[in-house]
């Protein structure tokens, strides 16, 4: 699937799901390419429906520039009691309804963000799709303090990490904080790995998001959209 079908895809799911969203919401809103076009689309209803929301809060600052450039007001986390509605994309989505998140290095916001609302809602196409978690590099959110010792555990542990770079430097998190990814494909059991990573001290957050998703909002190469809700 080249790069033009792909943003086609993501934005009939992003349609999708900005349809969705009701009058009075307390609104989350992730980041990645997905979520820039259901921005956009809430951006247009807002313009010609009026949509109005009770709150918004995003996880990233680029999704915070682009909300406001809509209208929107941006709050942060900790001045909402709750949130309704959380939507964001997934880097992979298995048919449990368990994912990887973080490919964009903010594991640990879209986290926070996600256990805090009611319902959460991940938009992506079909090529996110897999029967078992992996195809994907697994972010690990480690201390500067510590991080030479996590590594060097997930080396002995078979746990093939690497850091996450940029350029010629560490890839550095919004907390200041380095990225380890895991290279484990598939994952042979995400709950006692994320029960480990948990474990581990130095570890702020991973990118497994296990029972979080409640719906799924899936673009086809067909030209169809599924509405994949959790039983």
């Amino acid at each position: 699937m080249d790069k033009q079908e792909q943003d086609k895809l993501k934005q009939k799911a992003a349609e999708k799901a900005a349809s969705l969203v009701e009058n009075g919401t307390k609104l989350g809103v992730g980041t990645g390419s997905t979520v820039a076009f259901l921005i956009d689309e809430l951006g247009k209803r807002k313009d010609q429906e009026g949509l109005d929301l009770d709150a918004v809060v995003t996880t990233s600052s680029r999704s915070k520039k682009q909300l406001e450039s809509c209208g929107f007001k941006v709050s942060e986390l900790a001045e909402v009691d709750h949130l309704d509605l959380t939507i964001d994309g997934a880097d992979r989505f298995a048919s449990n309804f368990d994912g990887i998140k973080g490919g964009g290095g903010a594991l640990t916001l879209e986290k926070n963000v996600a256990v805090n609302s009611e319902r959460n809602m991940w938009i992506v196409d079909e090529s996110k799709l897999v029967d078992q978690l992996g195809d994907f590099p697994l972010p690990v959110e480690v201390l500067p303090i510590s991080c030479e010792q996590n590594f060097r555990l997930f080396k002995e542990d078979g746990l093939k990490p690497q850091w996450r770079m940029n350029g010629e430097k560490r890839f550095v998190t919004h907390y200041g904080n380095y990225i380890i990814d895991l290279n484990i494909d598939p994952i042979p059991d995400p709950y006692g790995l994320a029960d480990y990573l948990d474990k581990v001290v130095g570890v702020v957050e991973h990118g497994l998001f296990l029972e979080v998703c409640d719906e799924v909002i899936i673009a086809h190469s067909n030209c169809q959209i599924e509405d994949r809700k959790k039983q």
